[in-house]
């Protein structure tokens, strides 16, 4: 079973969120916060595999929240879930750790996937977020010759 944290400041997402994620025999929501101060108290106490972190909460920010959380012994995974669709944003969460990076506008299987990609250890992006990402990094970098084994011939 995997135990999920839910820190967003509304309560009516929180809701929605524990109601797709309890839908899945697999998830369980052992807690909730409204702000990021409450979000690491509970990680520390209740020591969940995943916690899903909004950036925009009273007290503390998410991506403030998400340091501090990943800053405790054996940390949860932290998969930030915003309406912001902001590179700073992405940036920043990446930076400080976060597993994953997904718009509100997910489909309720994509957030369940999600939780169990990040909680695996793997990483993941909206695929919005990974598109621009790719353009950005394609477009700053230097264009550099292809290694001269790509075009030989096998030998025998």
């Amino acid at each position: 079973m995997i135990s999920v944290l839910l820190a967003d400041d509304q309560d009516l997402v929180r809701e929605g969120f524990r109601a797709i994620i309890e839908r899945d025999a697999g998830l369980q929501v052992v807690a909730e916060s409204g702000d990021g101060v409450a979000a690491v108290a509970l990680s520390r106490s209740l020591r969940p595999d995943v916690v899903l972190m909004n950036i925009r909460m009273p007290l503390l920010d998410g991506l403030s929240a998400t340091r501090q959380v990943l800053a405790l012994p054996e940390p949860p995974k932290v998969l930030v879930l915003t309406t912001f669709d902001r590179n700073d944003w992405v940036y920043e969460a990446l930076k400080a750790g976060a597993s994953g990076f997904l718009l509100k506008d997910v489909r309720s299987g994509q957030l369940t996937e999600a939780i169990r990609t990040v909680h695996a250890g793997d990483a993941l992006l909206a695929p919005s977020i990974t598109r621009r990402l790719i353009e950005e990094f394609v477009a700053r970098s230097p264009t550099l010759p292809l290694p001269r084994y790509l075009f030989s011939s096998p030998s025998n």
